[in-house]
């Protein structure tokens, strides 16, 4: 049970760093699974409502970003212009369970007794300057502060003689520059970024943990990495593409800093290393560079139902203790993607084909993967808009009025 709760919240520490002080009303309800066909691997889904509010509390520079999972919540109040007239100033709070836990997945085989859980809290704060204002496509620097704490403990199966890593106070620190940017959306129409990112960590109790203490949870860690993305929608055919490159590197790389790929949960963090067909988070790599893209088709005039074709590869430098024999690791997918006529609910089925993933009866995988995307927002503007459809609120208003006679 609490394998399960822990993977419906792989989002709840992720989805809110948004790397600007998002302008746009929203209220979606997100979820995903990964399911794999072959093999066993770490149980991989999100469910969270997410909430972005500008004018919050009828204050026009306040807004309020909320993602809540089942067992945690990320919060930020932005306030812009807070440090200026082009720096705004984000507050963060951050907490729940599980979002901290750690699954081991070595050669292609996912090891239960080596996984434990994590829960935890955060207090942060983010600073976003504006560098081109009134341009079409903004350019943001982002600086974010924030004192962490996890407790560690054991999962349900968990070996009895494999020490979780003791309790951890950390500090994080993260700055970068983003071009553009891509919103929280499954299917986004359009979208554009270049960006590069540092991240620090450093723990207040560093130290060894695992079977007689045979992996090491350093004091410190520092990653870079970059972004470039492209999503587009064809005018006249419609056609949506999208292509993804993104590349990292670190030092004092541990299990729990190094960057992890594999999976199909386009919004688990802020920047998905995903490869059709894998296990969640398969690869524990120090460096790597992926290369990905995405086709998708409209079969209808009303562009309700779309076929879509992916395929991804990666060139890892794995993490010591996690090699494999091949550096290159490559996947391809296809699916179905249902969006309604208002296009305030989206549903799509992938299939996933993990060329090179280990197995036990050698290379390829296959997995499938549901997402789907309520906009309540945009329901709830149809539903109540007595113009939208004249005869859906005469009907409404006449149950009201049989209720309350």
């Amino acid at each position: 049970m609490r394998t399960i709760l822990a993977s419906l919240l792989l989002l709840g520490a992720t989805i809110g760093a948004f790397a600007q002080i998002d302008t746009t009303k929203r209220e979606l309800i997100q979820l995903g699974y990964n399911q794999p066909l072959i093999g066993k691997g770490p149980l991989a889904a999100y469910a969270f409502y997410y909430l972005n509010k500008p004018n919050y509390f009828d204050h026009t520079n306040l807004t309020l970003r909320l993602a809540l999972a089942p067992v945690y919540l990320d919060s930020e109040l932005g306030i812009s212009q807070a440090l200026g007239p082009h720096t705004d100033l984000g507050i963060g709070v951050a907490g729940g369970g599980f979002a901290d836990g750690y699954s081991e997945v070595r050669g292609g085989k996912y090891k239960e007794d080596e996984s434990f859980l994590g829960h935890g809290g955060e207090l942060s704060a983010s600073v976003y300057h504006l560098f081109n204002p009134g341009a079409r496509i903004p350019l943001h620097a982002v600086l974010r502060g924030a004192a962490h704490f996890t407790a560690f403990g054991d999962d349900t199966q968990t070996a009895n003689d494999f020490v979780v890593p003791d309790d951890q106070p950390s500090f994080r620190f993260r700055m970068g520059l983003r071009w553009g940017g891509r919103e929280p959306l499954m299917l986004p129409d359009l979208a554009m970024e270049l960006s590069v990112w540092y991240e620090g960590e450093f723990r207040g109790e560093p130290g060894r943990y695992g079977y007689s203490g045979d992996r090491t949870l350093e004091r410190e860690s520092h990653n870079v990495w970059a972004r470039a993305l492209l999503t587009y929608t064809l005018p006249e055919c419609k056609h949506n593409f999208g292509v993804n490159l993104t590349t990292g590197a670190g030092s004092d790389m541990d299990r729990l800093s190094a960057y992890r790929l594999g999976g199909n949960l386009p919004l688990y963090s802020e920047f998905p290393l995903s490869l059709p067909g894998y296990y969640f988070q398969e690869i524990s790599a120090r460096s790597f560079v992926l290369l990905g893209g995405n086709y998708n088709l409209p079969l209808d005039p009303k562009q309700n139902w779309w076929i879509t074709g992916s395929a991804a590869t990666a060139y890892v430098d794995y993490l010591k203790g996690l090699e494999q024999p091949r550096r290159w690791n490559s996947g391809v997918g296809a699916g179905a993607v249902y969006r309604s006529p208002t296009d305030s609910w989206q549903v799509a089925l992938a299939y996933g084909y993990g060329i090179d993933a280990i197995r036990s009866h050698g290379r390829g995988a296959h997995s499938l993967a549901i997402l789907v995307q309520f906009d309540l927002d945009s329901a709830k503007r149809r539903f109540f808009d007595p113009t939208d459809n004249i005869d859906r609120s005469r009907g409404l208003q006449s149950i009201m009025r049989s209720i309350f006679r």
